[in-house]
């Protein structure tokens, strides 16, 4: 009864836990929704930034690599193998910048529709808001300009030499 008995069915075990990609951000529970977000946005940003970066930095290698001169056969092959290489990193920075839009648009398509609406009418009001504000400021300027008017001694239908205006 010493010995365990061998089968092929497997057993979990503890797996050592890695410590990668690290977050410096704050816990989920002391965040808001807004900082949550922006936490987010954040590194989405630093996302896109460092594939942009690693492709204007290959394409200026494969350039300069690109140099025309005299050249032996050992030079010629490690300038294209260092072309390869920058070319397939600069592949794998379009691939994640492809896989980084296509999330982007699944995150639109599935997002909360309840939130958007709750943005869009938000932002209707202000609009509104603004428009009746301009609508009263518009009217108060031109009360104005009717009331002087009519101090200098003329109305709404009689010019200054006092002929009526045909409309």
């Amino acid at each position: 009864m010493a010995d365990v008995p061998q089968t092929d069915v497997s057993r979990p075990s503890a797996l050592p836990t890695a410590k990668l990609l690290q977050r410096q951000a704050q816990p989920l529970v002391d965040q808001d929704s807004n900082e949550y977000l922006d936490a987010i946005e954040e590194e989405w940003n630093k996302k896109v930034d460092v594939e942009i970066e690693t492709l204007v930095d290959g394409m200026a290698d494969i350039v300069s690599l690109a140099s025309i001169g005299d050249k032996d056969k050992f030079r010629i092959a490690q300038e294209t193998f260092q072309a390869q290489c920058r070319a397939e990193s600069m592949i794998r920075a379009a691939h994640s910048l492809m896989s980084t839009i296509h999330s982007m648009k699944l995150l639109l398509l599935l997002s909360d529709e309840t939130q958007i609406a709750k943005r869009r009418d938000a932002e209707l009001r202000v609009v509104q808001t603004e428009k009746s504000d301009a609508q009263k400021k518009v009217a108060a300027l031109l009360d104005e300009l009717l009331s002087s008017r009519r101090d200098d001694g003329t109305s709404d239908g009689e010019r200054r030499d006092g002929r009526m205006q045909n409309t």
